[in-house]
């Protein structure tokens, strides 16, 4: 239920003030008064929960100059100005600045509550669509760091704006280090709860008793998860490492609330890392209770040219961080980067793009050593799964497009004498891949 807004009263006259603050809250409304401008503007700000009504003639600032004030902090703010029978010309330039109405003086009571009311009705639509903008804007960021054009990410990508919307609780799962916490933080981004606390917890790293504080109170110090996340997001990672009798407490917890829940847990299991599953921990109640919606991460190596895409990215990143030029990818190690299995996943890319830039910067090293280093036993990685060649010399093709088009910020003409492709090929390539230049500029 969206809270009463205030109505900002501001007169130097206290028999004003208190007249009208008395008949606007005879009228429904909730009420503050200021006896000077300079002292309403320590209050209003940017996104102020309210309206200003406000006298044009008053000592020190007066209503032109207040209005100009307010207009600069938020130009949606509504604002009403009371005006003597002789400031109607100055009423009339305050509106041109952006003030919504005026009253004169002795102003009509009913014509006070009919603009008082058309005023929060205005502010209220002002404020709930930024908030919808911010939520959606949130959403936006947090989906945009799901790299990857593989049809496996456009799935999971449609599933987190599918099942952001629906009530139920959420089980993630996937092998360690697929982005299982982005995910949860995305559905939560773009759901209806996204204005709402989103608070995560790692049940792997408390023990029993500090794990029930911490979820269920008491506590020394603030409010337990699930009152600080009353009405909005749970997120429980390492769900198995519950023990039976927390489990227990939580099947009780999510009874309570009833349907739709009031507070939506969303559960992580990392229990494939340790070749099982998530009913294997979990009491098969609470388990079917969490997983009433699932949704499984794919790991790296099933996500093809993804790879390339998100290896490219990392190394701008730790290049700009470290003050040194990306190291330029060869079509062989394009296409070991491919082979790889990634038993780390992202984290594991991660870090291998991380030593690829230090390796490049001190002219030394190659991405096929720090694959092997990374394997398991120092042996050769490569995965068991083949591909036809035309993939790796698309994915590799793409991925020297791509960069090089970053690398001259969209120039057209710089990448064909680099690439030596005539424009119609490159062009043709480009929309094959689904390349704008307009992302480059």
């Amino acid at each position: 239920m969206s809270r009463k807004l205030k109505i900002a009263i501001v007169d130097d006259e206290p028999d004003m003030r208190e007249s009208i603050s008395q008949w606007l809250v005879l009228s429904g409304f909730e009420t503050e008064t200021y006896a000077s401008a300079e002292d309403a503007l320590k209050v209003i700000g940017a996104d102020w929960p309210g309206v200003v009504v406000s006298d044009i003639r008053m000592p020190g600032m007066d209503g032109i100059a207040f209005l100009k004030r307010l207009m600069g902090l938020d130009s949606g703010l509504p604002v009403i100005l009371i005006t003597g029978h002789g400031d109607v010309p100055m009423a009339v330039e305050a509106m041109r600045i952006g003030a919504m109405d005026f009253m004169e003086k002795p102003f009509n009571p009913d014509k006070m509550t009919a603009l008082a009311k058309k005023a929060t009705q205005a502010r209220r639509m002002t404020l709930d669509n930024r908030a919808l903008r911010r939520d959606l804007s949130e959403g936006q960021q947090v989906m945009s760091k799901l790299i990857g054009s593989s049809p496996v990410m456009d799935r999971l990508r449609e599933d987190i704006l599918d099942l952001g919307q629906a009530d139920g609780h959420v089980l993630i799962d996937g092998e360690t280090g697929t982005g299982k916490t982005l995910v949860a933080h995305a559905l939560h981004a773009v759901g209806p709860r996204a204005s709402k606390k989103f608070v995560p917890i790692s049940c792997a790293a408390y023990n029993d008793e500090a794990l029930t504080a911490r979820l269920f109170g008491p506590m020394e110090d603030g409010l337990p998860a699930v009152e600080e996340a009353r009405g909005g997001t749970l997120c429980l990672e390492d769900v198995e490492a519950l023990s039976e009798p927390l489990q227990a407490r939580l099947l009780a917890f999510i009874s309570e609330q009833g349907s739709p829940a009031e507070t939506r847990i969303i559960a992580i299991s990392n229990a494939r890392a340790e070749g099982r599953k998530a009913e294997d921990s979990l009491r098969p109640d609470l388990f079917y209770r969490l997983s009433a919606l699932k949704i499984a991460l794919p790991p790296l190596r099933a996500r093809g040219e993804d790879i390339l895409q998100l290896f490219t990215r990392m190394t701008e990143q730790f290049s700009e961080e470290y003050g040194c030029e990306p190291p330029q990818v060869s079509a062989q190690e394009a296409a070991q980067l491919l082979q790889a299995p990634w038993p780390g996943n992202i984290r594991q890319l991660i870090n291998v793009a991380e030593r690829a830039v230090l390796q490049n910067r001190r002219g030394s090293g190659s991405i096929a050593s720090l694959l092997m280093a990374d394997g398991d036993d120092n042996q050769q990685a490569t995965t068991t799964e083949g591909k036809p060649l035309k993939e790796y010399v698309e994915s590799f093709e793409k991925m020297l497009i791509d960069n090089t088009m970053r690398r001259h910020k969209g120039s057209i003409a710089s990448v064909m004498e680099e690439l030596c492709l005539p424009r119609r090929t490159l062009n043709e390539k480009m929309a094959k891949y689904g390349l704008q230049r307009s992302d480059y500029l």
